[in-house]
Parts: C-alpha cells; sequence; structure tokens
C-alpha cells in the first residue's frame, strides 16, 4: 500500500490549521490505520528457512558443549543466579 499523500497548503492557511486538514484526511482515509498495522510486521518465514535456522542453531549448540566438554569453555553457569538482589 502506497503510504504517501498529497495534501497542499490552501492560500492563507495557517501551518496548524494545514496539519489539522491532513491528519483528519488520513484519519478518514484509514492511511494511520494501515501505517500502525503494517509497521512492526514480519512475514512468515518457509519451512525451508526455518528448517536451515534450526539445523544452524543446534550445531552452533552442540560445538559449544562439545568445546565445554573439552575444557576449551568456560562451565555453564546458571542466568538466575547471576541476577543483583
Amino acid at each position: 500500500m502506497n503510504n504517501v499523500s498529497e495534501v497542499k497548503r490552501k492560500k492563507g492557511e495557517s501551518f496548524e490549521a494545514f496539519l489539522r486538514r491532513t491528519k483528519r484526511m488520513w484519519k478518514s482515509s484509514g492511511k494511520i490505520l494501515q501505517a500502525r498495522k503494517v509497521q512492526f510486521f514480519t512475514g512468515k518465514k518457509s519451512k525451508n528457512v526455518q528448517h536451515t535456522q534450526t539445523v544452524s542453531k543446534l550445531h552452533k549448540i552442540s560445538k559449544d558443549n562439545y568445546l565445554r566438554k573439552i575444557g576449551k569453555l568456560p562451565p555453564e553457569e546458571d542466568s538466575f543466579n547471576n541476577r543483583k538482589k
């Protein structure tokens, strides 16, 4: 959807009145509603992308576990115990 609107200021119209008129036009046309609706929208990922991301995540986890097991990384600490009280 194209969210560009062309509204020109009338002769002798104050900027505040122009802004009010423009906002009223946007509200009545539904452009503000549509913009807010799609502002944070992220489309669904395809199954292939999901699978690839899952495989790479599992690979990283297994690599970290292996490095911890052989002593190359410090042992994993419980994140709940690190909170400040």
